[in-house]
């Protein structure tokens, strides 16, 4: 009986949920549990954190990100990962293996995009939409100011999202003492037969393999319905 009170004791005690499988454990983000924080922020940003004794996590999560994801050349999902290393040897960060599912949308599971490859694939966007102007602009010459307009346009955003990517994403990192903190985008595909259009409340579940575990994060955007998060003015 004393043993049972005990692993009882041991689970209550648990900053968050350790679900075991053959191969990997899991760490789940819970809401109000010991290590798992949550604030929603001037910067119009969600932010959930799972701190352990040898490292921390903390995803940030836009607001507004079901809006601006249809608005995209591309349906992507962005997500922040900050991951800071608390331990006395390293740990090697990567977003390789990592994946979104959204819930509501038959649980549709989408890995984390290569950010080359998804800079790639902007390129090859860009190139089509080029020559499918110009293909319209020697059917129809009197289109030639408004076409060229909207292809210099279409080509600033293509080359500002590049820019972001390139700068901005999170890469391949190793964390040790003389690094102990790493922070980037990360990007998932919002495109598939199978994700339709927004529900006014969606269910996610982030899986980061970190540290030979799992780390969870499931969450809601918005996280309560008819939530309204204000930003502050730049």
């Amino acid at each position: 009986m004393s043993l049972a009170i005990s692993w009882l004791a041991l689970l209550i005690a648990t900053p968050w949920v350790q679900a075991e499988d053959r191969a990997t454990r899991t760490l789940r983000w819970m809401e109000g549990q010991p290590g798992c924080t949550f604030s929603a922020d001037d910067d119009g940003k969600y932010r959930y954190g799972l701190w352990t004794d040898d490292f921390g996590v903390v995803i940030a999560v836009d607001a507004l990100e079901l809006q601006k994801t249809r608005r995209r050349t591309e349906p992507v999902f962005t997500i922040h990962w900050t991951i800071r290393y608390r331990g006395k040897d390293s740990m090697e960060v990567s977003p390789d293996g990592a994946t979104l599912e959204f819930v509501e949308h038959y649980h549709t599971v989408q890995r984390a995009l290569s950010p080359d490859e998804l800079s790639d694939r902007f390129q090859k966007d860009a190139n089509a939409f080029a020559a499918e102007s110009e293909r319209v602009i020697r059917k129809h010459p009197e289109q030639t100011g408004e076409k060229q307009s909207e292809l210099q346009a279409y080509q600033k955003n293509i080359a500002e999202m590049q820019e972001f990517i390139r700068s901005r994403s999170l890469r391949l990192a190793k964390l040790d003492g003389t690094r102990s903190e790493v922070a980037g985008w990360v990007f998932f595909s919002a495109s598939s037969k199978w994700i339709g259009d927004w529900k006014k409340q969606e269910q996610f579940v982030l899986r980061i393999p970190l540290a030979g575990q799992v780390i969870e994060f499931p969450f809601a955007l918005p996280p309560s319905q008819g939530d309204l998060l204000l930003r502050r003015r730049p």
